[in-house]
């Protein structure tokens, strides 16, 4: 198609559009220190297992930390293991939840959980259509994991409040993230 067919005012409208959609897209910022924790249901072993992580987070002190797929290899041999083997240190200091979110389906999650042995250490959350992946403006596409998918990020939250956040670079790295890095 070519632009010299339209009308000057056709496209100063269509140029007007994508510079409005553009502006939107980009007014959902990441979220950032100090910002709430997003009302969004996340799922635990079930469908049927709603768990709210406003609620969840409400009068204690929590830490979310998101991978971007279980039972991948950083996730699975750095990232949750990490998490798994300080648990005890970090509830010590006061962290009343530890949960690990990832974009995959509630049963995904349960068996990664049995597989990782997390029970009564961290809460294996599902979020399956990334909508707290969205909520945070902290997605990530990854074709070969089926597209959208969550950063791989960390976040001390008290009383449903953003105090930490560690959003890795790239996007998936293993550094900031990690449970040596956590500050609680």
């Amino acid at each position: 198609m070519n632009v010299t067919k339209f009308s000057t005012g056709v496209v100063r409208k269509s140029v007007s559009l994508i510079v409005k959609r553009n502006l939107q897209k980009s007014a959902a910022a990441m979220v950032k220190v100090g910002d709430s924790l997003p009302s969004v249901d996340l799922f635990e072993d079930l469908p049927t297992n709603k768990v709210n992580l406003a609620e969840l987070s409400k009068n204690k002190k929590i830490i979310v930390f998101a991978v971007p797929g279980a039972f991948t290899p950083g996730c699975s041999k750095t990232h949750l293991p990490g998490y798994v083997e300080k648990a005890d240190q970090l509830k010590s200091s006061g962290i009343a939840e530890i949960v690990c979110v990832s974009v995959n389906d509630p049963f995904v999650m349960g068996a990664w959980a049995k597989d990782q042995k997390t029970s009564g250490k961290i809460r294996m959350l599902a979020d399956p259509q990334a909508q707290l992946a969205k909520a945070l403006d902290l997605t990530v596409e990854i074709a070969p994991l089926g597209g959208v998918r969550s950063k791989r990020y960390s976040i001390v939250a008290e009383n449903g409040v953003i105090k930490s956040l560690q959003v890795e670079p790239d996007g998936t790295g293993l550094s900031c993230s990690l449970a040596d890095k956590i500050v609680v």
